[in-house]
């Protein structure tokens, strides 16, 4: 096939003139465009000038032309926001107030706050405890009765709102285990991360785990407890269990008791209101974990 430029001439059998291109030797009409079409076509650039008049259109350096009519989704999207916030003015002013234990008797507000903490949870906190509140390594399980601070809706209140080893909040949760690395010899070590397997009940080398009952009564049991099981209020988790934060394998603890653990939750009282505070933790409460 080729494209071939000729002088333009009248098409002998239809009498309309040619554009001068032909195409193995077809030549091309030049037939006008349907008036349809046409009047079409301007009416598209007609309603275009228009509407840029009009609207938002021309992105500039820091920011777009607003348009004679000052129109805006983000306006729009505000104005609807501040709608239903006026609608559920008086649900919110309850909920920043309501005693959580007996949230559940009123059922509407009940409804409200896990309604609203779903939100406030999908924005703020699925990142790090996942969409489901199942964690990751590192980030707690929210739907098991293994709480480091205490399950109640209380406490996860209290957690949320101040946070855990953060430097913003006065009041927030703190402790910190040691780096038994800078304190106990490579072989000490070994015996605890045996001990703490079978107190676990996971395969373990029972001789080393019987020197490591020694260490840990000395170095561990103050936080852990006599028996493994960890203390609510110190934040110090349960080790005769299987739920582990970060894992409970021989290298992890390993790691662990060597080099230690020091995870960090926001303030969320410093950004969140409380009535965003209550409904939260109304929301993780019911989810099936907590006490």
């Amino acid at each position: 096939m080729s494209d071939n430029q000729t002088e333009r001439r009248v098409d002998d059998e239809t009498g309309i003139e040619t554009t001068g291109h032909t195409w193995d030797g077809i030549e091309e009409l030049n037939n006008p465009l349907p008036r349809w079409w046409l009047w079409t076509f301007y009416a598209c650039i007609v309603w275009g000038i228009g509407y840029c008049i009009a609207y938002p259109a021309w992105p500039l350096v820091k920011g777009a032309t607003e348009g004679l009519l000052g129109y805006s989704t983000r306006g729009e999207v505000a104005a609807d926001i501040e709608m239903f916030k006026t609608r559920n003015a008086e649900l919110s002013t309850q909920l920043a107030s309501a005693d959580l234990e007996t949230l559940s008797a009123n059922d509407a507000l009940q409804r409200y706050a896990v309604s609203g903490g779903a939100a406030v949870f999908r924005t703020h906190c699925s990142q790090c405890h996942g969409s489901g509140a199942a964690g990751a390594k590192g980030y707690p399980n929210l739907l098991d009765d293994d709480w480091l601070w205490g399950g109640s809706v209380n406490e996860i209140a209290y957690s949320v709102r101040h946070g855990i080893r953060n430097e913003q909040d006065s009041d927030a949760h703190w402790s910190e285990m040691p780096a038994f690395g800078e304190i106990l010899e490579e072989a000490e070590i070994e015996t605890a991360v045996q001990y703490v397997l079978k107190i676990s009940g996971a395969d373990h080398d029972a001789g080393l785990a019987a020197q490591g009952a020694v260490v840990f009564e000395e170095q561990c049991s103050s936080c852990h407890g006599e028996d493994g099981k960890g203390m609510i209020d110190q934040g110090a988790p349960n080790l005769a269990d299987a739920i582990w934060l970060y894992g409970g394998d021989a290298e992890t603890l390993r790691e662990t008791i060597t080099y230690s653990r020091f995870g960090v939750m926001p303030a969320w009282g410093l950004r969140l209101t409380d009535t965003d505070v209550n409904a939260v933790s109304a929301y993780v409460h019911q989810l099936g974990g907590g006490q």
